[in-house]
């Protein structure tokens, strides 16, 4: 039991962190400026100076390394947006990651990459994609759900069909600015949010489309 008047050791962290740290750094540094299929263990060695068998002894799995890269990236991404779901509401918090997407889109390029991965039947990384792409629409879900009860989005939008709109303007315009490198990424999701929540704050109506006329 810990007794109050008891000095605190400072932990160090073991040398084998340090260098799973030091090569998760690599992997973030080589995907900022490299596409995903051009990066490789013997580029994050060189950046991490490393000897490739040190990289691949600590991720002996190449998944294993991108996804170990992605979770840090992101939480780093996340760590300042997250608050702005409570305070401000889900629409917002996407705002918010559009924001830092726009100071820095390499990782909103990653992602996009990994798209294609996570939807490829059999591959071994598409189960904890799918998941972690699951988690999020998740998280989206909840905050609308959250925003209803508190009256910041009107009854009259069902947070679950929200959370799929809302998810598909926020990636598919970050997919756009991707390829339009003009495109007001920021502007641009302000305007469609803009649009998509006046439509939230009419009674749904069933569509009927006669592909006839």
């Amino acid at each position: 039991m810990e007794t109050p008047d008891a000095p605190h050791d400072t932990v160090r962290p073991s040398h084998d962190t340090e260098t799973r740290v030091r090569i998760v750094r690599a992997v973030v540094t080589a995907f900022r400026t490299r596409a995903f299929h051009e990066t490789t263990y013997a580029v994050v060695a060189e950046i991490a100076d490393l000897p490739v068998d040190t990289v691949e002894r600590h991720f002996p799995r190449w998944d294993g390394l991108v996804m170990a890269a992605v979770d840090r990236w992101n939480a780093e991404r996340m760590e300042p947006v997250i608050p702005l779901m409570q305070s401000h509401g889900t629409v917002r918090f996407l705002r918010g990651i559009v924001e830092q997407n726009v100071l820095d889109p390499s990782l909103m390029r990653l992602l996009t990459s990994l798209l294609n991965v996570a939807a490829t039947p059999g591959h071994p990384m598409a189960p904890t994609l799918q998941h972690e792409w699951q988690k999020f629409h998740a998280l989206v879900l909840r905050g609308l759900t959250q925003d209803v009860a508190v009256g910041r989005e009107p009854a009259t939008m069902h947070p679950d069909r929200g959370a799929e709109q809302l998810i598909a303007l926020y990636e598919g315009l970050q997919m756009q600015s991707m390829v339009r490198p003009r495109m007001d990424l920021l502007a641009s999701y302000d305007r469609a949010v803009t649009r998509l929540r006046a439509g939230w704050s009419q009674s749904y109506a069933e569509q009927v489309w006669d592909l006839d006329r």
